[in-house]
Parts: C-alpha cells; sequence; structure tokens
C-alpha cells in the first residue's frame, strides 16, 4: 500500500530514491509508470496496478473506442522502471518534459498507486483537493441525513 507524501529532489540523471516503504510494496522488478489518465502527473505502481488497468479495458469490448484510449495511453506510453542499487528509479525524460519536472518532485501514495508531481504543481492541486473534499463531504452529509430522514436529495 502506498501512502503519505514525500518530496524528493531529483539529480542530474533525473533519478529518484523511491521512498522505502514504496519499494516494501513494490517487487524487486521495478516500477511501472505512465501519464495518468486523470491528472497532470506520472501515474506508478507494480503489477498490481499494471493488472487493475488490464481488467479495467477489458470490460469494454475489443475495438471500443474507450478501450483504445485507455490502452494507448496506459500500456502504449507505460515504461517499466528497475531499481538501481541505491533504490532509486530514473525518471523518462519524455514524462518530466510533458509535466514540467524539474529538481523537486511530490511523491504522492493514492493506496493502490501513487502520483508523481512537479512539487508546486502538486501544492496547487493538494490545496484544490482539499477544499473540493471538504465541500464534497459537506454535501455528501446533507444528502445522508435527509435520505435517513425519509426525504429526496
Amino acid at each position: 500500500m502506498f501512502l503519505s507524501t514525500f518530496e524528493k529532489q531529483l539529480d542530474a540523471k533525473r533519478r529518484i530514491v523511491v521512498p522505502q516503504e514504496y519499494r516494501a510494496t513494490l517487487s524487486a522488478d521495478g516500477v511501472f509508470v505512465f501519464p495518468s489518465i486523470r491528472s497532470n502527473c506520472i501515474e506508478g505502481g507494480g503489477q498490481a496496478l499494471f493488472d487493475r488497468y488490464g481488467a479495467m479495458a477489458d470490460e469494454l469490448e475489443f475495438g471500443d473506442e474507450l478501450r483504445d484510449s485507455i490502452e494507448r495511453n496506459v500500456f502504449g506510453e507505460m515504461q517499466k522502471l528497475s531499481f538501481d542499487t541505491a533504490g532509486r528509479i530514473t525518471l523518462p525524460e519524455g514524462l518530466c518534459d510533458q509535466y514540467g519536472i524539474g529538481d523537486w518532485v511530490a511523491v504522492v501514495g493514492l493506496r493502490d498507486r501513487f502520483e508523481i508531481w512537479e512539487r508546486d504543481a502538486y501544492r496547487a492541486q493538494r490545496d484544490a483537493d482539499r477544499e473540493r473534499a471538504r465541500t464534497g463531504l459537506a454535501d455528501m452529509r446533507v444528502r445522508q441525513r435527509a435520505a435517513r430522514l425519509g426525504g429526496g436529495a
């Protein structure tokens, strides 16, 4: 399970030390990374994430445009990165350029996967997410209360 957020500095070769907590979850073979479908960041994880996206695509008929789009974005852009002896991976230059990743990144754990963001972009996203979560939870509580009392939303 990937938890917590870590701010890490990349070295000149775009290597990042993967947090020990994350390496324990991943196999010794490395990590899968690809452009996130939902956010402006790199998404990563292990074999379980690879399998999860495969199962999601398999729910759609072969030849379905959405399936093709998911498979192209995830599997067509996916790269398997190996750990070096220091527990580092080298982030692909193209993905770094795509998301403006320079010296500092935020590595964000999301239970079964993690994201790698340009640090300042993540800080802005985190603030927007916090406000969305506050508002969304308040709205959800109102709907739940109304449902318990027999009313509608």
